[in-house]
């Protein structure tokens, strides 16, 4: 079994049957860490443990909902957290708070818990209150790293979405679309998983599922975590709005972009079409033609002055109505 045992005195202990018999039937476990319940681990929560068949489901097949769930003696919660590898970098975490217990089962890499535990194994990193429960502590502090680590994330978010509003302002190209869409599939990821994780603090703050060994001091505890979960909601909500904006302004700059390629090529077709009319006109095998324009000057006046002359009228028309210079 990969894991790690603390028990109440704040000692670490390996993480084997006997050990766990041990602290268990002592009442001494603090916090029980598993990464990830393989079929040995499975089977110790579901003996030794005594955890509801369901719960015992939901632990081994990850991919769950964020939810809290009340088992009577142990309260059941799904939650994740932003591990920073990846673009999915979503932490599932499942924990059972009981009164004698706290189990986290997570499937993978967890940077808020890993961090958690390095706290832990510090002198005086042992979390201590006079009225809760040192369990709830601890679950505050689990829940509340989980949360917080969303925040690093949606941080780079918003510097990340100025400079590509700068880069699509200056030169937009394939690759910041790319981008954008990247980022709008993790925001919407993420709002699955934190709606109904603000849903979860909801239920907590508003008393629908009491915490084993809550007392009325963990009410401000648990109402910030609620905070903070609104927090990152809001935070979800804006970036997915300046997300929109930026791919409108994306869209808006191709789109003026090819406007003035179209403008430009239409320039270039008009200038062409007087003097593809002169050319051809004078280039017809009539005998008036052949007999009475002939010579050097006729050649400079009709043949190129014409030209010149049109040339010079289309593109004073041109500046008139903006198309070039400094209305273009």
């Amino acid at each position: 079994m990969d894991g790690k045992l603390i028990l109440i005195d704040g000692s670490s202990v390996p993480v084997d049957e006997t050990s766990i018999k041990g602290a268990l039937a002592d009442g001494t476990i603090l916090w029980l860490d598993f990464k990830p319940a393989d079929p040995d681990g499975v089977a110790l929560l579901r003996d030794e443990f005594q955890l509801h068949p369901l719960a015992i489901e939901a632990v081994s097949d990850f991919g769950q909902r964020p939810k809290v769930e009340d088992f009577g003696n142990v309260v059941y919660l799904v939650g994740y957290g932003v591990t920073g590898q990846g673009r999915d970098d979503f932490a599932e975490v499942h924990i059972f708070v009981a009164k004698d217990y706290l189990i986290t089962i997570r499937n993978d890499h967890c940077h808020a818990l890993d961090e958690l535990w390095e706290r832990l194994g510090r002198p005086g990193g042992l979390p201590r209150g006079t009225n809760r429960p040192l369990r709830l502590i601890l679950l505050h502090h689990i829940v509340d790293s989980m949360v917080d680590s969303f925040f690093p994330r949606l941080s780079e978010f918003d510097d990340h979405i100025d400079e590509l509003q700068e880069q699509i302002f200056a030169r937009p190209s394939n690759d910041q679309l790319a981008e954008l869409f990247n980022m709008q599939r993790w925001l919407v990821t993420a709002r699955k998983l934190v709606s109904p994780q603000r849903d979860v603090m909801a239920a907590l703050v508003g008393g629908m599922v009491d915490l084993p060994g809550t007392t009325p001091d963990s009410d401000p505890y648990l109402r910030d975590l609620y905070d903070h979960m609104i927090r990152v909601s809001d935070l979800i909500d804006s970036y997915r709005d300046l997300l929109s904006n930026a791919m409108d302004a994306y869209l808006s700059m191709v789109s003026n972009n090819l406007n003035q390629v179209m403008k430009q090529l239409a320039i270039i077709a008009t200038i062409f079409l007087p003097l593809s009319f002169l050319t051809g006109f004078f280039g017809q095998n009539f005998a008036w033609l052949v007999v009475h324009l002939g010579g050097w000057p006729t050649f400079v006046i009709f043949g190129l002055g014409s030209e010149l002359l049109a040339v010079a009228g289309l593109y004073w028309l041109f500046r008139r109505r903006g198309w070039i210079g400094s209305g273009g």
